[in-house]
């Protein structure tokens, strides 16, 4: 006969249920508070830390184009400001009609605090992906590194 498979496991961490669309509602939130006058391409992120709290952050740009924060580092920043170095997940959303992505600078910053959680990407639906920090970085030097 047929073999029954039991359901994969939730990876250690990992928010689930209510907890998790709290997650992805605060990062479509912090998207509306966007000042993209530039890109007009609003992106927000909301961070959840090992603690259970959540820290939003949006993308703010500026007419010195570099001055620029994107929302991940937004949301990072802001937690860390507040006394958070360990985190579970952050979650980004965008109006693209595609999964909206970390930059390259914004994984290097996630590494930062840790290979082993979750990044959760969405697309305007409320549809997402996830992959782990180290999925988004593979081979990456982070502050062990520093310390050989």
């Amino acid at each position: 006969g047929s073999r029954q498979h039991p359901a994969p496991a939730v990876p250690r961490g990992q928010p689930q249920g209510d907890r998790l669309q709290l997650l992805l509602h605060r990062s479509r939130e912090a998207k509306n508070c966007a000042y993209c006058p530039y890109s007009r391409f609003p992106v927000g992120a909301a961070l959840l830390t090992a603690g259970g709290e959540i820290f939003s952050g949006c993308n703010v740009e500026n007419a010195c184009y570099n001055l620029g924060m994107c929302a991940e580092r937004n949301a990072i920043q802001k937690a860390i400001s507040e006394g958070h170095t360990s985190f579970k997940a952050i979650a980004i959303a965008s109006d693209m009609g595609d999964f909206i992505t970390p930059c390259g600078g914004c994984r290097q910053v996630m590494r930062e605090f840790g290979t082993d959680w979750d990044v959760y990407m969405t697309k305007p639906d409320g549809t997402y992906i996830v992959k782990r920090v180290e999925e988004l970085l593979p081979l990456s030097f982070g502050p062990e590194d520093l310390k050989k």
